[in-house]
């Protein structure tokens, strides 16, 4: 299960700080983690952790409708469309860790979301997605660019949803134009 950020804002560090302070001399012990989130929203000048969170969450809403989507790099775009063929097969893999990035949200995007696999599942399908021969290489890149979760034993494996970036929408159409052409 992801996790969702809660950023927090300061206008004046100093005040914030001498409140924590303040709160963890009056602490008995070392706080809970609850209690230590408690304590850093209240410094923060929320109520509550809870409070603090459904704040953040209206905010965050907010700023992410008014921030604007930086524009793709088309020479990436490019760059990663070599390493497929007119298939959209994956026929190499870029020895450069931003176009390794770029190919795997490609697979990411194939990945219907809200589904669960097992190991041998999501193998079955990166082996039909590339030509060099190593479904593991794939399924452990996904995991540790975060496009996929997995439970600690490996068993299940699930698509993890998010923003991609901004070239992953040029990058399907050129792969979907070629696909047409050939």
């Amino acid at each position: 299960m992801t996790r969702t950020a809660v950023p927090l804002r300061v206008d004046d560090l100093s005040p914030f700080a001498k409140t924590l302070r303040q709160a963890l001399t009056q602490h008995e012990g070392v706080p809970t983690h609850v209690e230590l989130l408690n304590l850093i929203a209240r410094a923060a000048g929320f109520s509550n952790y809870q409070h603090l969170r459904a704040d953040a969450g209206t905010a965050g809403r907010l700023v992410a409708a008014a921030a604007p989507t930086p524009p793709a790099d088309l020479r990436q775009v490019e760059k990663a469309a070599r390493y497929f063929d007119d298939g959209g097969v994956l026929q190499s893999w870029p020895a450069r860790f931003n176009l390794q990035l770029l190919c795997l949200w490609v697979l990411w995007s194939r990945l219907p979301p809200d589904t669960s696999y097992t190991e041998r599942e999501i193998s079955d399908l990166l082996r039909d997605w590339h030509e060099f021969g190593d479904p593991a290489l794939l399924r452990r890149a996904m995991f540790e660019a975060k496009l996929v979760d997995r439970t600690i034993d490996g068993r299940d494996y699930r698509r993890i949803e998010q923003a991609p970036p901004a070239e992953l929408k040029p990058l399907l159409a050129h792969l979907a134009e070629r696909l047409k052409a050939g």
